[in-house]
C-alpha cells in the first residue's frame, strides 16, 4: 500500500507542504477536523464490526436450533 512506505521524512515533507499552503493559524484547526474524523470512523467501524458478530451469533444459534 502507497501510505505504509511513507516513513518519517515523507511525513515531514508532508507536514510542511500543509504548513506552507495553509499558515500556521488554519494547521491546528486541520489536525482537529482530522482528529474528529477518524475517530468518527473508528468508532463506525467498531460499531459495524461488532454489528457484524452479534448477527453471526445470532445465525449460529438459529442453524443449530433448526438442527
Amino acid at each position: 500500500m502507497f501510505l505504509s512506505n511513507i516513513g518519517i521524512p515523507g511525513l515531514i515533507i508532508i507536514l510542511v507542504i500543509t504548513l506552507i499552503i495553509f499558515g500556521p493559524k488554519k494547521l491546528p484547526e486541520i489536525g482537529s477536523a482530522f482528529g474528529k474524523t477518524l475517530s468518527e470512523f473508528k468508532r463506525t467501524a467498531n460499531t459495524i464490526m461488532s454489528d457484524d458478530v452479534v448477527e453471526e451469533k445470532n445465525v449460529k444459534s438459529d442453524n443449530q436450533i433448526d438442527k
